[in-house]
């Protein structure tokens, strides 16, 4: 059993966990269920099959004292007697270019991804785990279940107000304050900032809320249909701050 609450942050009643929470949680198994995710997002990549090929260089043979690679042709300098096509040359083919047909996907089983699915949907009523992930609260027990009209909120003051009731404000805090300039070249390619990953509020249905908490850092919403292991445990990490509406959690049920 665990305990149902208001919008005000007040017990209301009680309400009985579907056995799924009872799965005792498996790390290595999300984070195998993680990596087959993210792959699935890789996109292939390679160079011309002809890149560097495309030249009449030819070797001059036997004879001039020089090693028997391709060279350009031609009389002008720097151009006459320049090696071509070979890999070690200016101006030559690659050696072991990226290739397109290169297995960019990880492969997972599907019922060792419902497998996983189920460890991370359990993890987040584990409170070492939580703690553990570095996430700070101060709720009364896990999981964070909170009444139906958490659906419907519409503004993102009144979903802080819940927030701040529940005791899970100050995890939103912590992922404000840790956003930071991510190191390397990333910040030249649209992904200037590392953000922290914060509450999770897992919904039946998306009335509102959705809107409301996007301008929250680090919060996430998604309907049960949608739960991945990648919104349970990001990183491959399990045991997220998550907050399910009392709908969400009797139609767990259904879904799994």
């Amino acid at each position: 059993m665990v305990g149902v609450y208001s919008l005000e942050g007040e017990k209301v009643r009680e309400l009985l966990l579907p056995p799924i929470f009872g799965v005792e949680p498996r790390s290595d198994l999300v984070r195998r269920a993680f990596l087959f995710e993210v792959s699935r997002r890789l996109q292939p990549k390679g160079v011309d099959p002809m890149a560097g090929k495309r030249t009449s260089a030819e070797t001059w043979g036997k004879g001039f004292g020089v090693a028997r690679v391709r060279r350009v042709k031609g009389s002008r300098y720097p151009a006459a007697g320049r090696g071509a096509f070979a890999p070690f040359t200016v101006g030559g083919r690659r050696a072991h270019p990226p290739k397109t047909e290169k297995k960019l996907v990880e492969k997972m089983n599907r019922k060792e991804y419902l497998s996983a699915l189920k460890s991370a949907i359990a993890s987040t009523a584990r409170e070492k785990l939580v703690a553990d992930r570095g996430h700070k609260f101060e709720v009364k027990e896990l999981p964070v279940v909170v009444v139906g009209e958490l659906e419907g909120l519409k503004k993102t003051k009144e979903v802080r107000e819940v927030f701040q009731k529940l005791g899970v404000l100050q995890d939103v805090e912590r992922a404000k304050s840790g956003r930071k300039i991510r190191a390397g070249k990333g910040k030249r390619r649209g992904r200037k900032y590392r953000q922290p990953k914060g509450p999770l509020v897992v919904v039946a249905e998306d009335r509102g809320i959705g809107l409301a908490s996007r301008n929250l850092p680090g919060v996430d919403v998604v309907r049960v249909e949608e739960l991945s292991v990648e919104k349970l445990a990001p990183g491959g990490v399990p045991g997220r701050l998550t907050i399910w509406s009392e709908p969400a959690i009797r139609r767990l049920e259904e879904v799994l």
